[in-house]
């Protein structure tokens, strides 16, 4: 239940951070372009969002399997040994993602201590960067559930998407589309 409740809460998060950087910055374009004026903090804020966006879509990405990597070696290994390899990169990414929200965390209360706002905006920096640690906690979260899939052997490991494979059928569509002819 609380698994369903992040994974609906990260999907609407991306959507609206996507839709309203969009819409943003189609209006500065419109307004600088159609009428020579700007919004100034419109950079700034669409910066900010698409940090954001791109720390709460990692997180995503673990869960749906869409980061690519190069997994050659490790797919040609015996299924035992895979999901031992698969567990220390595993380990090895949460302890990378730890440091990382050691770090956010120091940053983000002298932040706070020092109490500076956003350049074109009133918004305590603080508050801007927080998803440093929120995106490494939900990070944190996605791979402590993957290693835990990969110990329990309900997984083999990450699941990451494979071009090749998807590239070889959208080939083959595109000709059953065509009625078998080369395109």
């Amino acid at each position: 239940m609380f698994g369903r409740i992040i994974n609906n809460l990260e999907e609407t998060i991306i959507a609206l951070l996507l839709a309203t950087m969009t819409l943003l910055v189609f209006v500065e374009v419109v307004l600088r372009f159609g009428f020579g004026v700007g919004l100034m903090w419109a950079q700034e804020l669409t910066l900010h969002l698409s940090a954001w966006m791109v720390l709460f879509g990692v997180s995503y990405g673990i869960k749906v399997g869409s980061h690519i990597g190069v997994d050659a070696l490790v797919k040609i290994l015996p299924p035992q040994v895979r999901r031992i390899v698969s567990g220390m990169a595993i380990a090895a990414c949460l302890f990378y993602t730890g440091l990382f929200a050691k770090g956010s965390w120091v940053y983000l209360a002298k932040m706070y201590q020092i109490g500076i706002e956003l350049d074109d905006m009133p918004i305590q920096k603080w508050v801007a960067h927080s998803i440093l640690l929120i995106g490494m906690i939900l990070i944190a979260m996605r791979l402590a559930i993957l290693l835990w899939g990969t110990f329990t052997g309900k997984s083999e490991g990450f699941t990451l998407a494979d071009e090749a494979k998807e590239s070889m059928h959208l080939a083959e569509e595109t000709k059953a589309a065509l009625g078998g002819k080369s395109a």
